[in-house]
């Protein structure tokens, strides 16, 4: 019996590993939403990582967040570093481009719980009276993060915030 289930357990360890290498060297997460703003002022709140704190959808995960802002205010240049519990976790953003109003990458890594290294970008467009707001993440994918994937869905995990954190930052762009 003992020998059925350790072997069951093994098989299943070589299927997970078989599919983890199948899996893109690189990983996306994009989402998007409409927002009854111009784009001038959902820029204002992207490139001022101050303004994060009202709409960011990992904010309120940890009342004991350290936060420390460096560099220039907003716009390139600008950095943002966290650490906090392990919701969180601990890393640095920085704003390598801003191209107002329609542009803003961020250099994003992360130190904790896990290290990686990832660009963030939000492209903001007008369409009629609105602003389309796309936000996507990628980043390389080496071998641990694939494992990862294949009993994690990053898409739905990461996307998730990105849906509250759109959610916000419509809503707070949308009463200015």
């Amino acid at each position: 019996m003992l020998a059925v289930i350790l072997g069951i357990i093994v098989v299943a360890i070589f299927a997970i590993l078989v599919l983890a290498a199948t899996k893109p060297n690189n990983f996306v997460v994009q989402r998007s939403t409409q927002i009854a703003a111009t784009p001038e002022t959902v820029f204002a709140l992207i490139d001022d990582f101050r303004k994060w704190r009202d709409w960011s959808p990992w904010e309120g995960l940890d009342p004991d967040l350290k936060r420390k802002m460096s560099g220039t205010d907003s716009g390139r240049g600008a950095v943002y570093e966290w650490d906090g519990n392990k919701k969180v976790g601990s890393g640095r953003m920085e704003i390598v481009e801003a191209s107002a109003p329609n542009k803003l990458a961020i250099k994003l890594d992360f130190l904790r719980p896990f290290e990686a290294h990832n660009m963030a970008e939000f492209t903001i467009a007008p369409q009629g009276r609105t602003t389309h707001v796309n936000w996507t993440m990628q980043g390389s994918a080496p071998f641990m993060t694939k494992v990862m994937q294949t009993v994690m869905n990053f898409d739905k995990m990461i996307g998730k915030d990105f849906e509250k954190g759109l959610a916000s930052l419509k809503a707070i762009a949308e009463r200015n």
